[in-house]
């Protein structure tokens, strides 16, 4: 271990070739302010239009809507433009610029490797551990390197099912010692204070962590270029990769993972031109300096009720910022490929993942102020919540027109057109409307076409895409369908911010991963007000105003087609078709890495679950009372918890954890799992001593006093373990 690893400060070292601090705020003033006047000058032109026709109060809001929305988009074409550069001229200002890193000895280091998870498809996590352990051992450093699976799981099938699969693997791998499994005691914080619990018991161990999601896969050279890069630049505080979203099977995670590819690198390349130093975290697929994090990034609870008091939902930024407070730096290492993700493949499931995200973004308003905060950090965070307000917004500023054509119609007064006050522009208010719609269209779209250019420039990247032409279709196909579905996030955006000021709060859920589809019922279900919206929509603005209808007819035809679009989208058949027709290809597709070619043999194989079909609904616990193997792991892991520092204090306040009466037990063994609830069978699976007494208690006791599910189930067990030796099948559980 890193016993002996040396203390490091900011204030101490410094990093190796940054900007120095005058030019990095001109990069900063340069970015904001060709934002802000590109701004002020197109709302100066909407300003002129409003005028024409006699100012009111629904001008006066309408222009102030308007300007706050075009910022938002001018900053993306901003973000696109300097992109764009930096990529072509190759900006030295990175934080892999300095060649000399990819040659640093890595050998007085350790790193752990942790992937936090909350009730998850434990085949689909052990296939990306796996990956990621083998591209690792191949790059020779594998022992540098600790795996640490850390489990939040509520479900009692799941937990036993993430014992079962944890040992198989490190059977397979030989890796007994190096990758760990361990349910937590106590599931406050979430994911926040589930990494926040594992450093308190094991981070003194490891100089450097490498947070993951549960989908995450990396690449064993990205890896060990990242523990090299921070022991180069030893007053960097975290580096975040930026992950490739990739294994996309529906139509919808297809075009998504498509324009992540395409366009992401030119946004983050524009982001890292003014953030520098002062970047921010993702909250996975980063590698961050152990100490520097237990010492500046615990986070408090916020003041007040939920949903905007208690734990933060989006730590990561948060953590970000009290990292830059205490001068530690955070990088975007964004030319660094072999990071992967997964995306949702659906817009149902996308958009309850942007609830969590908004509710967590909108927290972010009583920590802005904060004392101390970097004014980046400041910019990070607001620019977040801004992110979320666009929809509302957007939403207010269509609302607002049409409230100020409709009652100019009821009114039944003439339009008297005056002469625009733009000294300029002699045009008339037609074209003075089409004029500003083509630059909002313009500011748009232009990072769509740059991304584009610098993708002609590069032949082999233009060949990992399938071709320009090819190319040229996806970008078309993937602007029409985020045309059709931005409305959808408008309302979605809209219902998630009012329903978070009404005090409606959000579950913790797992993340739906796998591409089922979305079935016409469920459509309906989810989308159905939003059609509604958009026919009423429509309906009213025809009846009233002609002329406006028209204007709203590419915003009303993604609500009106939201059911359709939204079941279509989520088939994999239909991204099958996409893939067929070379459409939204990617590189990761064109030339898959071989960690990726071993998640996806598993998921186009499909893993059974580890104990007989007819033991559901509860296999996971009555395979850990039958099997003496599992029985015996799951206790010895049980014991092993018990010598946690937190665990009598998380033992007053977990009714989970507190040892089962013997009533339960025997309940259980008379009646069978479907006598107790789900918090009963946890605190069950919680007791060392209970699982112990049952398994004995199980196969020693006559079947007169058991109940015929334990009897059934006995005999299936051993019908089961007999196949499984017959057909020479390895078991999914037991000895090697």
């Amino acid at each position: 271990m890193d016993s002996e690893r040396p203390k490091s400060s900011p204030r101490d070292a410094m990093l190796v070739g940054p900007l120095p601090p005058a030019r990095r705020g001109r990069r900063l003033f340069f970015f904001f302010t060709s934002a802000v006047l590109l701004t002020l000058g197109v709302s100066w032109l909407f300003a002129d239009l409003l005028w024409r026709t006699g100012w009111s109060a629904s001008r006066t809001i309408l222009l102030l809507l308007f300007s706050v929305l075009f910022f938002q988009i001018a900053l993306g074409c901003v973000h696109g433009l300097v992109g764009f550069w930096a990529r072509w001229r190759e900006d030295p200002a990175r934080i892999t610029a300095l060649a000399e890193f990819r040659s640093r000895d890595i050998s007085g280091t350790s790193t752990a490797l942790v992937f936090p998870i909350h009730n998850e498809d434990m085949a689909r996590v052990c296939a990306g551990v796996r990956a990621t352990y083998e591209s690792l051992a191949r790059t020779g450093e594998i022992g540098r390197f600790d795996f640490f699976i850390l489990s939040d799981s509520t479900d009692p099938d799941r937990w036993i099912e993430e014992e079962t699969r944890w040992f198989d693997l490190i059977r397979e791998l030989d890796a007994l010692g190096r990758i760990y499994y361990r349910r937590r005691l106590s599931n406050e914080g979430k994911k926040c204070g589930n990494v926040r619990d594992f450093l308190a018991s094991w981070g003194r161990r490891y100089r450097y962590f490498i947070v993951c999601d549960a989908d995450s896969v990396m690449r064993g050279e990205t890896i060990v270029a990242l523990v090299r890069l921070m022991e180069t630049h030893p007053a960097v505080g975290m580096i975040q990769t930026v992950p490739a979203v990739v294994n996309a099977e529906s139509l919808f995670g297809r075009i998504h993972q498509f324009a992540n590819r395409l366009y992401a690198p030119l946004f983050i390349a524009g982001l890292n031109y003014w953030a520098q130093g002062f970047g921010n975290y993702w909250g996975h697929n980063a590698i961050i300096r152990t100490d520097a994090f237990m010492q500046c990034c615990d986070l408090p609870q916020l003041p007040g009720r939920k949903p905007f008091g208690g734990y933060i939902l989006s730590h990561d930024f948060v953590e970000a910022a009290l990292m830059l407070r205490e001068h530690w730096q955070v990088w975007f290492a964004h030319d660094l490929e072999g990071s992967y993700e997964e995306t949702p493949q659906d817009l149902i499931e996308n958009a309850r993942r942007d609830r969590r995200w908004c509710q967590g973004n909108l927290q972010h308003a009583l920590v802005l102020f904060a004392k101390g905060l970097r004014g980046v950090s400041r910019i990070h965070l607001a620019l977040g919540i801004l992110g979320y307000l666009t929809g509302p917004l957007w939403l207010a500023f269509l609302l607002t027109f049409d409230w100020m054509r409709w009652s100019h119609r009821l009114s039944g007064l003439s339009d008297i057109t005056v002469r625009a006050f733009t000294p300029f522009l002699n045009v008339d208010a037609t074209r003075h409307a089409l004029l500003i719609f083509c630059i909002c269209m313009s500011v748009l779209f232009l990072p769509k076409v740059l991304a584009f250019v610098e993708l002609l420039r590069d032949r082999e990247r233009r060949r990992a895409f399938g071709g320009a032409g090819r190319a040229l279709a996806s970008v078309v196909g993937e602007t029409i369908f985020s045309a059709l579905h931005a409305p959808l996030q408008m309302l979605w955006h809209s219902l998630f911010v009012v329903s978070i000021l009404a005090g409606r709060t959000v579950g913790w859920k797992p993340q739906r991963r796998s591409a089922d589809g979305t079935s016409w019922a469920d459509a309906l279900r989810a989308h159905g007000w939003q059609t509604l919206v958009g026919l009423s929509w429509g309906a009213l603005a025809y009846e009233l105003d002609r002329a406006t209808f028209w204007w709203f007819v590419p915003v009303l035809l993604g609500m009106v087609l939201a059911v359709p679009l939204s079941v279509w989208s989520s088939r994999k058949s239909c991204g099958r078709w996409a893939a067929r027709a070379g459409l939204f290809l990617t590189p990761e597709e064109i030339v898959p890495p071989p960690e990726l070619q071993a998640v996806r043999e598993t998921a186009r194989n499909g893993v059974a679950t580890p104990w007989p079909e007819s033991f559901r609904p509860h296999g996971g616990m009555t395979l850990a009372v039958l099997d003496p193997y599992l029985n015996a792991l799951h206790v010895s892991l049980l014991r092993e918890m018990r010598l946690n520092p937190v665990y009598a204090e998380a033992l007053d306040r977990q009714e989970t954890l507190r040892p089962p009466t013997g009533e339960l037990a025997e309940r259980l063994l008379a009646q069978g799992p479907e006598a107790l609830d789900a918090s009963d069978r946890m605190r069950v699976l919680c007791s060392a001593d209970t699982m112990a007494r049952l398994h004995r208690a199980v196969w020693a006791r006559p079947e007169s006093v058991l109940s015929r599910w334990w009897v059934d189930a006995l005999g299936e067990f051993a019908r089961w373990l007999e196949h499984e030796s017959h057909t020479g099948r390895k078991r999914q559980f037991g000895p090697s």
